[in-house]
């Protein structure tokens, strides 16, 4: 290999290098401050009064107000708002009961809300033991989080509509079940009789059909509207390569990713659209609203402020709707509440023929290999049971689709190894006559038919592959705490062991050491890693160029050290795409009779030739 391939192949792998390190020495610092301040947050908010949501209202092109975020339930005059627990915010208001083989929760009546929502299949830890995952939270209590479907009056309308603190009737012993729909109802004592039918399937869909009976003498012109309202700055992991905030896909204005602190920034965006979604993401969990496929809707997405906090806010408001004296109208939309699962996100998709749903998911820019990728993942795992195996074997079925290019990227390494001696020759003859010495080496690539950057293509192949694994095992829920084998329980987390406590003998924990304590959590797969990157370089003959000799040597080191806080199932794939790629490298060359320097090469370590005395 020349040393202009080698400088390429450097370029690239050092670029490479540059971004995870990046990821590494930024955004694991940044993670651990934003939990610090997340931690304070909760702290400062536990100790704090309850605050309402602000009215944040923008005109629509009717001239009504869009849908206000909702306000928190009257205090007794006099007395000041106080802190409520989750459990005091749902005591509050009348409830019934939600429960899906997925959710269970419960519905407001004040306000017609769905703020109370929790996933059964879904724990804090990896111990089954540890609480669910709770995604919705009501107002006044800790972490508001709901959504909330509606009517606001059209311009020039002065009616009472269901408002945050509207009392629903329903059914005595109504419960919200795949398989008992709840209708609840309200009368505005003006002549306008409003009833709300809400149903879920197994899942994570809810379908809302609001009605509309107008027994006045006169048309009542009104808007539909849904909303998803989050009170307060969420806790974010701070990684460049996930999206969590405000989401939604418009006709117009295509995927919007609205990070909080831009909204925070622009305070509003709104977007006409024909159907779409939107709504708030974190990682694995999201809420979001949908209209009908065919509705014209105003989306909008923004930030208002609530006390000394922000309130997010992504709603939609409709056309409005005429409703004539003695008739009756009606809107339905729907909301997805609920774990970002791929099959079931993809199947909403096509069921409700809602716009690229899918990308509620995060599969980010190399989408056309991330997603396939992860399907074929999700399909083998079926067969074999476990994720990591399935990670295994679709490294073996990548370097077979791959194995026509790496062997004739590996026969043009045994032509230029053939080669060198010419090569030699030509640096003697021209010494710093670089172009003369470009062109001579030229004219014997073109006369043996050689490659001369045949050896970078494997690595340029490597690279999108290794991020779309990375991205896979980074946003898909189905990764989350999937276990591998022995130590490793979960494949999107770091390796837990470490060799600094000789792998848990000692009983010390060095990620407690400050600063540098997740420095020291060096796992156990992390060094297989670095041992198998090792050889690989070593499989080659040293580069002439002792700068460059230096930073292959030292590259395995810093590439374990770094690789250590990535998620394992990322450097069980790396290790065992290593070893593959050193026993196919091995046979290749062989096969076109260039000697195999590994053995060579790691006694050259161990064995120090003596130099002859001069003399």
């Amino acid at each position: 290999m020349t040393s202009e391939n080698r400088n390429m192949i450097l370029a690239i792998v050092m670029s490479m290098a540059v971004l995870i390190a990046w990821q590494f020495f930024s955004g694991v610092p940044q993670m651990e401050q934003q939990r610090q301040a997340a931690q304070q947050q909760a702290a400062q908010q536990a100790a704090a009064p309850g605050q309402a949501a602000a009215p944040g209202q923008a005109g629509s092109e009717a001239g009504s107000q869009a849908p206000a975020p909702g306000t928190a339930a009257p205090t007794a005059a006099g007395t000041a708002p106080r802190a409520m627990t989750r459990a005091e915010a749902l005591a509050r208001t009348p409830r019934i009961a939600i429960e899906t083989p997925s959710v269970i929760g419960s519905l407001a009546l004040r306000g017609g809300r769905i703020d109370d929502l929790s996933l059964k299949g879904y724990h804090e830890t990896v111990d089954n033991s540890s609480p669910i995952i709770v995604l919705l939270s009501p107002s006044g209590g800790p972490n508001p989080f709901y959504a909330e479907f509606g009517w606001v009056p059209g311009a020039g309308v002065n009616v009472a509509v269901p408002a945050g603190d509207t009392l629903w009737t329903a059914p005595e012993g109504a419960r919200l079940t795949p398989e008992t729909p709840v209708v609840l109802t309200w009368d505005n004592g003006a002549g306008l009789i409003f009833r709300r039918t809400l149903s879920i399937d197994a899942n994570y869909m809810f379908h809302v059909l609001d009605e509309v009976d107008n027994t006045t003498a006169e048309p009542v012109a009104l808007h539909p509207y849904a909303l998803v309202s989050r009170h307060g700055t969420p806790h974010t992991l701070g990684y460049y390569i996930l999206h969590e905030g405000l989401i939604g896909v418009t006709s117009e204005g295509g995927l919007h990713e609205i990070k909080y602190s831009a909204i925070a920034e622009s305070r509003s965006q709104t977007f006409p659209s024909v159907g779409g979604w939107l709504g708030i993401t974190d990682k694995y969990w999201a809420a979001t609203i949908i209209p009908g496929s065919a509705e014209k809707v105003q989306a909008r997405f923004s930030a208002a402020q609530t006390g000394n906090d922000l309130t997010y806010q992504t709603d939609f408001l409709g056309d409005a709707v005429t409703v004539a004296p003695g008739a009756k109208a009606s809107t339905d939309g729907r909301l997805f509440a609920g774990a970002k699962v791929v099959q079931l996100v993809d199947g909403y998709q096509t069921q409700y023929n809602i716009d690229r749903f899918d990308l509620l998911i995060d599969w980010g820019w190399f989408y056309f290999i991330t997603k396939p990728l992860f399907l074929v993942i999700d399909w083998i795992y079926r067969f074999v049971g476990n994720f990591g195996v399935a990670i295994l074997v679709v490294t073996v079925l990548l370097k077979g689709i791959f194995f026509p290019l790496a062997n004739k990227s590996y026969a043009s390494m045994a032509k230029m190894k053939a080669v060198q001696p010419e090569i030699s020759g030509l640096r003697e003859r021209y010494g710093d006559d670089r172009v003369k010495l470009q062109q001579e080496m030229m004219a014997i690539y073109k006369k043996e038919k050689i490659n001369p950057v045949a050896g970078c293509l494997p690595i340029l192949i490597q690279i999108p592959v290794f991020f779309a694994l990375y991205k896979v095992l980074f946003v898909t829920i189905e990764m989350r705490h999937a276990p591998f084998f022995g130590w490793i329980r979960d494949l999107s987390a770091p390796d837990p062991t470490t060799i600094f406590n000789l792998f848990g003998l000692i009983p010390w924990d060095p990620a407690t050491v400050p600063v540098i304590g997740h420095f020291l959590m060096l796992g156990i797969w992390p060094i297989i890693m670095g041992m198998t990157m090792w050889a690989q370089m070593k499989l080659n003959p040293a580069p002439p160029d002792p700068t460059q000799k230096m930073i292959f040597d030292w590259m395995p080191l810093v590439f374990t050290f770094m690789l250590a806080s990535f998620a394992s199932g990322l450097v069980i794939y790396w290790a065992w795409n290593n070893t593959l790629s050193v026993i196919q490298q091995s046979i290749i060359m062989r096969k076109n009779g260039v000697k195999v320097e590994l053995w060579d090469n790691l006694k050259s370590i161990f064995i120090r030739t003596k130099k002859p005395k001069a003399g």
